[in-house]
C-alpha cells in the first residue's frame, strides 16, 4: 500500500446556500472517516469553488472555513459553468495534494465511494470514475437523453465513460499532465480519458438531492453536451464530408437520368419532387453550416486564449482572513454587550 496520500475534495458550488449547510459536515465526517482508516493523510482538504454564486453560498463557505480549517474555499471572479469550476478546483489542489476526488456538493453522489477510490489508489490506479449503477432517480426523459447522448458520443470517437459524470479521483501526476492541456472549451469528462494511465471504474448508485434544485436547466444541459462533442472529437465533420460526397454523386447520377429522360422524350411536367428535393438539399445545407459554424465558433475561442477562469477570493488569504477575524470580533464584542 502506498504512503497515505493528502486527499483535496474538490466540489464546486453554485449558489447551494440551502444544501450547503447539509453536506459540507458530511464531506468533513468523510475526510475523518478515511483518516481513522488509515487511507488518507490528517493533512487532507475540502475545497469548495463557489462559481460567482448570487447568494450566500460564500458566506456560508468562509464561515465553514473559520470554523474548521479543513474546510478551504476559493471564489471565482464570476459565474463561468460548472466545468470551468471543477479545472479551477483542481488547478489549485495540485500543488498542495496527493490525489483530488471532485463532487457535487448536492448530496446525489454516494460519498462512500470515495473509500473504494482511494482504495484503487492504493492499488496503483492514478484515475477513478464514479460511475453510476443505474438511472432510477431521473425521469423517462432524462434518462432516455442521457443513454443516447453517451451512445453518440462514443460512436463519434469520443472516450468518455458511460453514466460517468464529474464525480472521480484523479492523482497528482494526472493533473500535473491535464495542466498542460491548454484549450478554453472544457469538457473533462473528455479529456480525463485523453490524459491516459492506470483507471478503473466505482459503481454507485445516486440518491436524491439533499435539498434545493438542480441549477442545471435544459439550456445548459445542451450547451454542456455540445461542448462534449465538438471539444472531444472532429467526427462531425468528417461525416458532413461524406454525406456530401454521397449526395453529390446521388445528384450527377439524377442529372444523368434527366438527360436521358430529355432525350426520349419521356418527361413528365411536376413541381412536388423540385420541391422535396430542394427542401432535402436545403435542410442538409443549413444542418451542414450549423455544425461547421460550432466548429469555427470554438476555434475563434480558442485563439483568443482568454482565462478559463478567474479567483478573486480565497478564504485562507490575509484579505480574507481579516475579515473573517473582524467578523468573529464583532459578534463577541455584540454578544458581551
Amino acid at each position: 500500500m502506498k504512503a497515505k496520500p493528502i486527499l483535496w475534495i474538490i466540489i464546486p458550488c453554485y449558489n447551494e446556500q440551502e444544501v450547503l449547510p447539509m453536506t459540507g459536515p458530511q464531506f468533513l465526517d468523510k475526510i475523518h472517516e478515511l483518516t481513522e482508516l488509515r487511507l488518507i493523510s490528517e493533512n487532507s482538504r475540502i475545497l469548495f469553488v463557489d462559481d460567482g454564486s448570487s447568494d450566500n453560498t460564500w458566506s456560508i463557505i468562509t464561515e465553514l472555513s473559520r470554523q474548521n480549517t479543513a474546510f478551504r474555499g476559493i471564489r471565482q471572479s464570476r459565474n463561468r459553468g460548472h466545468q470551468n469550476a471543477v479545472l479551477a478546483g483542481l488547478m489549485e489542489a495540485k500543488d498542495h495534494c496527493d490525489i483530488t476526488i471532485s463532487i457535487d456538493c448536492d448530496g446525489q453522489d454516494d460519498m462512500n465511494a470515495m473509500n473504494e477510490m482511494v482504495a484503487a489508489y492504493h492499488d496503483g490506479c492514478e484515475i477513478v470514475y464514479g460511475v453510476r449503477s443505474n438511472r432510477d432517480t431521473d425521469t423517462f426523459l432524462k434518462r432516455s437523453t442521457a443513454e443516447l447522448y453517451y451512445k453518440i458520443l462514443h460512436a463519434l470517437g469520443s472516450e468518455a465513460v458511460y453514466n460517468h459524470a464529474d464525480y472521480r479521483l484523479i492523482s497528482n501526476e494526472v493533473l500535473r499532465h491535464l495542466s498542460d492541456y491548454r484549450e478554453v472549451n472544457i469538457f473533462l469528462r473528455g479529456m480525463v480519458p485523453l490524459v491516459g494511465f492506470k483507471s478503473t471504474s466505482v459503481y454507485y448508485k445516486r440518491k436524491e438531492r439533499e435539498a434545493g434544485k438542480s441549477h442545471y436547466t435544459l439550456s445548459r444541459m445542451t450547451a454542456l453536451a455540445a461542448d462534449g462533442i465538438t471539444s472531444t472529437t472532429v467526427k462531425p465533420i468528417r461525416i458532413i464530408s461524406t454525406m456530401g460526397l454521397i449526395v453529390s454523386i446521388f445528384g450527377v447520377i439524377s442529372i444523368i437520368w434527366a438527360i436521358i429522360r430529355h432525350v426520349t422524350g419521356n418527361t413528365v411536367d411536376g413541381w412536388a419532387s423540385l420541391v422535396c428535393i430542394i427542401s432535402l438539399l436545403g435542410g442538409i445545407q443549413l444542418l451542414s453550416l450549423g455544425v461547421i459554424g460550432e466548429y469555427i465558433g470554438k476555434t475563434y475561442l480558442e485563439t483568443k486564449q482568454r482565462p478559463r477562469y478567474i479567483i478573486s477570493e480565497k478564504t485562507w488569504e490575509p484579505k480574507t482572513r481579516k475579515l473573517l477575524e473582524e467578523e468573529k470580533t464583532n459578534q463577541t464584542e455584540s454578544a458581551d454587550s
